[in-house]
């Protein structure tokens, strides 16, 4: 009884967490998602990455707006200088000022701007299912996290009962010791594999707070704030789809149409084959047109009277306005435009093989989630079987042992193949539960439980 009060005394050490949680409100999987979508650290990232891409897009568009500038001077000299009046030149200071206004548009560049702006707007587009995507992938993690904690609670569960089945067999023993039915070693047997159900208690328990401890990471949820999971009456009852309705192929298919990854892939290639189109239109000579406005003021400006002009004299008579078009001929530059152009048609190739991958992968991934969640269902199907012999092997032996027939290392034993095939059978639900989750997330990119 020393070794179960001390096990008692740790299993509530590591488990107040959860323990204290108990009068807070649970949290459902619908919550902890919705939770995880406002305060993942991952999600907000790709959120800034979405707003850069519209920032690109929103300025190649504001570039078609012709350029406005204007700029103003102003300036003291003492010394030589010519007057503005006669051309002479007279030592004396002088205060200038002038201010332009400057225009510069574009005419016709082979349609660069137009082909820039629509790779930017094709990649904000792709930056948009980057985003879906890391959402999605977010909430089948956290249903991911959610399932883990559901098996560690069942497989605590076992354990407690296994803790209990040992209690009471160690209870009984210790009556037919003190009557001399059977001998100590039987207690001390007993005591020693009280001591190991209780350690694989405290493992069972540990592991319920190391997956509470991944789901807070997911949700970005303080790690001292309780967490009290809504856990399911009957995790058998959750809606599966038939496995022979996940045919890989199907999945695969379905995906082809559903996966934000490959619609991103898809926009990638289109933005940067825009991408190259512009880079190419560089080759060509451009057309713009620019225009000009400016004035000037000195005091060393005079009338025929010797007197310096007036401010607004001076800004009238110094007036000046020109237009004109320019016409740019790329020549040479070290071949500068086009390497630019050949990186640009390289760089479609990379997004094409950066698709062939990610399809790849995508495609691996469906088929091996399905050989999992086939061999699940078989593990899962053999160890209901195995559970139901274990039991039966369990029960004749519980009555050999309590009529002295039965030794307690074979009693032990016959307990432990039980307790076994109890964690195992769980371990196989979820198991099958979690592959075929996955197989329904790559096929509907939904998860719910």
């Amino acid at each position: 009884m020393r070794i179960s009060r001390i096990a008692g005394v740790i299993l509530i050490l590591l488990f107040a967490n959860i323990s204290s949680a108990v009068a807070q409100d649970t949290w459902s999987l619908q919550r902890c998602v919705d939770y995880a979508l406002q305060n993942n650290l991952t999600v907000k990232q790709q959120v800034v990455q979405k707003r850069l891409a519209d920032l690109t897009l929103q300025q190649s568009r504001l570039q078609m707006i012709p350029g406005f500038s204007g700029d103003a001077s102003a300036g003291y000299s003492d010394g030589r200088v010519a007057s503005l009046s006669d051309n002479q030149y007279v030592n004396q200071s002088v205060f200038s000022a002038s201010g332009a206004i400057n225009m510069q548009a574009n005419l016709f560049s082979w349609f660069y701007q137009q082909r820039t702006i629509a790779a930017n707007k094709l990649d904000a587009q792709s930056n948009s299912f980057l985003l879906e995507k890391a959402r999605n992938d977010l909430a089948f993690n956290v249903a991911t996290a959610f399932l883990q904690i559901l098996l560690n609670i069942q497989t605590v569960n076992v354990n407690e009962e296994n803790v209990r089945l040992t209690n009471s067999n160690l209870d009984n023993t210790k009556k037919l010791v003190i009557a001399g039915s059977v001998p100590e070693s039987n207690q001390a047997d007993l005591e020693a594999q009280l001591a190991q159900d209780s350690t694989n208690l405290v493992t069972a328990q540990n592991n319920v707070i190391l997956s509470i401890l991944q789901i807070k990471a997911y949700l970005n949820l303080g790690f001292e704030i309780p967490f009290q999971p809504e856990v399911p009456a009957n995790i058998g009852n959750l809606p599966l789809a038939p496995l022979q309705e996940m045919a890989p192929e199907m999945v695969y298919s379905a995906a082809l149409t559903n996966y934000p990854l490959v619609k991103s892939d898809a926009l990638k290639i289109q933005s940067a084959t825009k991408a190259y189109q512009a880079s190419k239109a560089q080759l060509y000579p451009s057309l713009s047109i620019g225009g000009n406005i400016n004035t000037y003021y000195a005091n060393n400006y005079y009338d025929q009277y010797g007197k310096t002009l007036s401010f607004h004299d001076q800004i009238s008579n110094t007036y000046k306005k020109s237009i004109g078009v320019t016409l740019n001929v790329p020549i040479f530059n070290g071949w500068q435009q086009r390497t630019t152009v050949a990186k640009a048609k390289i760089n479609v190739y990379s997004q094409e093989l950066i698709r062939d991958l990610d399809n790849q992968k995508l495609k691996q991934d469906i088929y091996t989630a399905h050989a999992n969640a086939v061999a699940a269902l078989q593990k899962y199907n053999a160890s209901s079987t195995g559970v139901m012999a274990a039991q039966k092997a369990y029960d004749f032996a519980t009555k050999r042992f309590n009529l002295g027939l039965m030794n307690t290392i074979d009693y032990i034993t016959t307990q432990s193949k039980l307790f076994r095939a109890q964690v195992d059978k769980v371990s196989a639900q979820y198991d099958y539960i979690f592959k075929m989750k996955l197989l329904e997330f790559y096929r509907d990119q939904k998860i719910s439980l």
